[in-house]
C-alpha cells in the first residue's frame, strides 16, 4: 500500500458555506484490514456465496517526527465512522490533528459492519438502519429545545456548545447528519465482531491508548479485560450506560455484566450472571437528588474485575448531555470493581455546556486539553 504524506484538511473539507478555521497536521497515511474471515453465506438473490467478513478498516496516522511512545486508538460511537475524529463539522480541528500536533500516532477505525467495514446481509443476522434526525437533534446536538419532553433530563437547558442552531437545516448540522451511517440495531451482534478485530489491532500495534465513545465504550472495556497488558489506558468519552440496566431515551439492551453484555473476567468468577451478579440500588448523593438518577450497583460484597483493574480509565462527562443523570453510575460500578477510573467531568471541571459529542463542540480543544493531561499525568510522557 503506497504510504504518502498529505494534509488531513485537504480530505475532510466542507462545503463553501462553512468557514474554515482548522489547523490539520501534516501526517503520513497508510490504511489497512484487520479481523475478518472467509464465510459462505446466504445472499439475497444471489444464492449461498464465498465472502470475507467482520473485517475492520483501519487509517493509521503518522506525524512526521512521532514523540510519544503509546499510539492512541479511537473508536466511534453508534452511526458513526472515524470521521468524527477528523474535523469538525463546522472546519474547526479535530482531536486527530490535535494529538498529531502533540506527537502522538493515531489509529481511526470504522467498526465492522459499518462506513469502510462492510455488512454482509447473510453474516450475522441482525439488522441495520440509521439514527433519525429526530433523535439526532433530541440528544446530541440540540437537548436545549427539547425539554419539555419526556425524555428530557434536567441538564439539558445548560447545553450551549454546538457549533450553530443543532437544528436540521443548519449547514453545520446537515453536514454532521450526512455523516451519519448504518449501524447495527442489535449491539449484542456488533460487540461479538468488534471484539477478535479490536484484539488483533491491538496485538499488531502493541502498547496503546484506548479512545472509545458512546457505543463503543463497551468495546473498550472487554479489550481491556481482553489485553490487560498492552492496553496501557482507555478513555471513554460518555461510554454506554449505566451499568446493568438501560434508561429511556437511546434504545438498546442492558449490560447485564456490569458495563458489558460479554462476560468480563471478575474475582470470584462469575458462572451465571443472574445468580451471580445480585444488585442493590444506590440513591443519588445528597443534594444530587433531582440531577442524578439512582444507581444500579453491585450487591456486597462486589466482585472485583481482574484484568480491567490493571488499566487506568478517564471517564468523560459533558456537563449538558443526557449522560449528566447517570455517569456517576459507572464511577461507583468501577469503585466497587477495583478499577482506577478518573471522573472527567467537564462541568466541575470548568469546561461548560458540553453535549454528548464533546469532541465536536466549539470548546473541543479544552476537552482535549483534560485528556491529554491525564495521559501525560497517569501514564508517564505517552
Amino acid at each position: 500500500m503506497k504510504l504518502y504524506q498529505y494534509l488531513l484538511a485537504a480530505l475532510t473539507a466542507p462545503p463553501a458555506s462553512i468557514a474554515v478555521e482548522a489547523s490539520e497536521a501534516l501526517a503520513r497515511r497508510t490504511y489497512f484490514y484487520i479481523g475478518g474471515q472467509y464465510k459462505d453465506v446466504t445472499q439475497p438473490n444471489n444464492g449461498t456465496a464465498t465472502v470475507f467478513v467482520g473485517q475492520m478498516y483501519v487509517e493509521k496516522l503518522q506525524p512526521p517526527q512521532p514523540s510519544r511512545r503509546l499510539p492512541l486508538i479511537f473508536i466511534p460511537g453508534a452511526g458513526q465512522t472515524s470521521t468524527n475524529f477528523l474535523n469538525t463539522p463546522d472546519g474547526r480541528q479535530g482531536w486527530a490533528s490535535y494529538f498529531l500536533h502533540k506527537g502522538f500516532t493515531v489509529y481511526l477505525v470504522d467498526p465492522p459492519q459499518r462506513g469502510r467495514s462492510p455488512y454482509d446481509q447473510g453474516f450475522e443476522g441482525g439488522r441495520v438502519g440509521s439514527v433519525s434526525v429526530n433523535t439526532v437533534e433530541q440528544f446530541f446536538t440540540a437537548p436545549e429545545y427539547f425539554t419539555n419532553t419526556s425524555t428530557s433530563y434536567p441538564q439539558a437547558s445548560l447545553h450551549t456548545q454546538w457549533p450553530g442552531t443543532g437544528l436540521r437545516g443548519d449547514p453545520i448540522f446537515d453536514q454532521f447528519y450526512a455523516s451519519q451511517v448504518q449501524l447495527q440495531y442489535d449491539p449484542e451482534i456488533s460487540d461479538r465482531l468488534v471484539k477478535p478485530s479490536l484484539n488483533a489491532l491491538i496485538d499488531e500495534v502493541g502498547l496503546c491508548v484506548l479512545f472509545v465513545h458512546s457505543q463503543s465504550g463497551p468495546y473498550g472495556w472487554v479489550a481491556g479485560d481482553s489485553r490487560p497488558k498492552l492496553v496501557k489506558g482507555i478513555v471513554a468519552i460518555e461510554p454506554e450506560g449505566p451499568p446493568f440496566i438501560q434508561v429511556p431515551g437511546i434504545g438498546g439492551k442492558a449490560r447485564i455484566d456490569g458495563v458489558t453484555r460479554l462476560p468480563l473476567l471478575y474475582d470470584p468468577p462469575v458462572v451465571n450472571i443472574t445468580r451471580d451478579l445480585k444488585t442493590v440500588q444506590l440513591p443519588p448523593p445528597p443534594g444530587k437528588e433531582t440531577l442524578y438518577i439512582p444507581c444500579t450497583v453491585q450487591a456486597a460484597p462486589a466482585r472485583k474485575l481482574v484484568n480491567l483493574a490493571r488499566v487506568p480509565v478517564a471517564l468523560m462527562t459533558g456537563e449538558a448531555s443526557y449522560h449528566a443523570p447517570y455517569d456517576w453510575c459507572s464511577i461507583e460500578y468501577f469503585k466497587q470493581t477495583g478499577v482506577k477510573a478518573t471522573w472527567l467531568d467537564l462541568g466541575r471541571l470548568g469546561v461548560k455546556g458540553n453535549g454528548h459529542f464533546v469532541f465536536l463542540e466549539k470548546n473541543n480543544l479544552a476537552s482535549a486539553k483534560l485528556v491529554l493531561d491525564w495521559i501525560l499525568t497517569k501514564l508517564g510522557p505517552g
